[in-house]
């Protein structure tokens, strides 16, 4: 009777543990595909640009159609609401499992225990694809962690993991910022023509993103592969600016890790959830996750990127878009991304310059 017991009291806490380790993330697994096999971790957690709808649309599109197991992590309140630009970000030891992690980022500084696993895969020179705010993911972290910040002046690690992972941080000064009026000029994006027969930019064209253009200095070793156009207009017919010739937007490079490992980047300054509306935008990235991953045979031109559920992306905004979600209210193929349950009131939101 007692081993009987025993029994029942063991499968009776792991039914009832797993729900609870798992509310805090949301998985989408393949069935089948060239991915399947593959795990690639999502960290979502910048304050503007809503990379909480960016990274499960993209991971649907990945899972659905080519098989790829993704996990999406966010920054969230302590009570388990997903929470733009959030330090909170529960889960990240998943990353332990990751074959690749896929960031949006900005100026978050998560515990050290989190950070220990980040810097594990550093070490391992895993391949990272990181979009928009990323190149300045990091910012606050004190220790030994304090060399991942954006603004790091270290010499042996100046500018942080953005400069020095990703290829560029966030430095005005230096010529990283925002370039035109974000929110008010939108940005074309151009193959760079020597690069028009890298896997990446196989079938990519018509690339127009909503989100404002960034100037950029990649480091040395980074391959430029499209470049932007600063619009005069949101709309996809807006005429160039004039004095604002074209700037680094999609590049790519490698890192070497501590294991010897060059590890593969891809890095773009774009990235907001309304920019990946665009077909050619949204291949770009998904191209760059293939490629990422070794794996660039796999890409073809005409590959199916199409949206994978209902996706209506809010407007980018330090207003969050929603404030009643939870990671589990996006499971499953067929849940919006993100569907406000409540009104958003306009003292909400907070005003930052970066």
């Amino acid at each position: 009777m007692n081993l009987v017991r025993n029994v029942l009291l063991i499968a009776f806490t792991f039914t009832f543990s797993l729900p609870a380790m798992a509310a805090d993330r949301v998985v989408y697994e393949g069935d089948k595909g060239p991915g399947k096999g593959k795990h690639i971790v999502f960290i979502a957690s910048d304050h503007e640009y809503r990379g909480e709808e960016t990274c499960p649309a993209i991971a649907r599109i990945l899972a659905k159609r080519y098989g790829f197991k993704c996990t999406v992590l966010f920054g969230q309140t302590k009570e388990g609401l997903i929470k733009q630009g959030s330090s909170h970000i529960p889960g990240m030891e998943v990353i332990k499992e990751a074959d690749m992690l896929f960031l949006f980022l900005r100026f978050v500084h998560p515990d050290d225990q989190s950070m220990a696993h980040f810097e594990e895969y550093l070490n391992k020179g895993g391949p990272i694809l990181g979009l928009r705010t990323t190149t300045h993911g990091f910012n606050g972290l004190k220790g030994k962690y304090a060399k991942y910040n954006f603004n790091n002046r270290d010499p042996e690690y100046e500018g942080g993991f953005g400069r020095q992972i990703l290829g560029e941080t966030w430095n005005p000064r230096k010529g990283a910022g925002h370039y035109g009026r974000n929110h008010k000029f939108s940005t074309r994006l151009h193959t760079v023509k020597a690069q028009a027969k890298h896997p990446i930019m196989q079938g990519v064209k018509d690339m127009h993103t909503m989100a404002g253009a960034y100037s950029a200095r990649p480091m040395p070793n980074s391959i430029v592969l499209a470049t932007n156009e600063v619009l005069d207009s949101m709309k996809p017919d807006g005429k160039p600016i004039p004095n604002k010739p074209p700037q680094p937007a999609v590049w790519v490079r490698t890192y070497k890790s501590k294991s010897g490992k060059e590890g593969r980047v891809f890095c773009s300054t774009q990235g907001a959830s309304e920019d990946i509306i665009s077909e050619g935008y949204r291949r770009c990235i998904i191209n760059g996750t293939f490629w990422c991953l070794d794996m660039e045979k796999v890409i073809k031109p005409d590959m199916d990127v199409s949206f994978v559920g209902p996706y209506n992306p809010s407007t980018f905004s330090f207003r969050p878009s929603v404030k009643d979600a939870k990671p589990g209210d996006i499971k499953g193929w067929d849940t919006p991304i993100l569907k406000p349950k409540g009104e958003i009131k306009k003292s909400d939101n907070k005003k930052k310059k970066k």
